[in-house]
């Protein structure tokens, strides 16, 4: 459902990338942030009531749209305006490179919407922003993201600790 406030940032094929908003996506990202496979492959991020989600929202990912100009963005199906994850470019405090995230509710796995959704980021991170590198990491368990991640041009590097993580991440550039 495309809010009258929310910022559009990318069309694809079949997908609208748009900005999050604290009170009219708060309960999606409740739900990407409980699924099993997000607590699994990413973290358990805490959250657990829509005022929670209204935070993260607030804290987490707002901040990156105004310091940054990108960030992590809804995305929605075009033709019902339907969430089926977020996506977005992620600028760490300890990494020199921006790097490429992905979440898709379980129930939309297979149909290539993170691919979509991320390519288009990677291509507009860098005719928009002038990225000149985007690299992408990933839980080492987590085969379906390497394999993305794979598909975008990109190829194992090393491993890497990633800030706020007690686990090492494979990094990908």
């Amino acid at each position: 459902m495309l809010l009258q406030r929310a910022v559009k940032i990318l069309e694809t094929e079949r997908l609208l990338l748009r900005e999050l908003e604290p009170e009219g996506d708060a309960a999606f990202m409740l739900e990407v942030l409980n699924e099993p496979a997000f607590i699994a492959n990413v973290a358990d991020r805490g959250v657990r009531t829509i005022d929670d989600a209204k935070e993260y929202i607030r804290e987490r990912i707002l901040p990156s749209y105004t310091e940054h100009g990108f960030g992590f963005y809804l995305v929605e199906l075009k033709e019902s305006g339907e969430p089926v994850g977020i996506s977005g470019l992620v600028k760490r405090e300890t990494m020199d490179d921006v790097d490429i995230g992905f979440s898709t509710l379980e129930k939309y796995w297979g149909r290539g919407y993170a691919f979509e959704a991320a390519a288009a980021l990677m291509a507009h991170g860098r005719t928009v922003h002038g990225l000149p590198r985007i690299v992408g990491a990933t839980a080492p368990h987590n085969h379906a993201s390497a394999r993305l991640l794979e598909k975008l041009g990109l190829r194992y590097e090393r491993m890497v600790r990633l800030p706020g993580y007690t686990d090492d991440s494979r990094l990908f550039t």
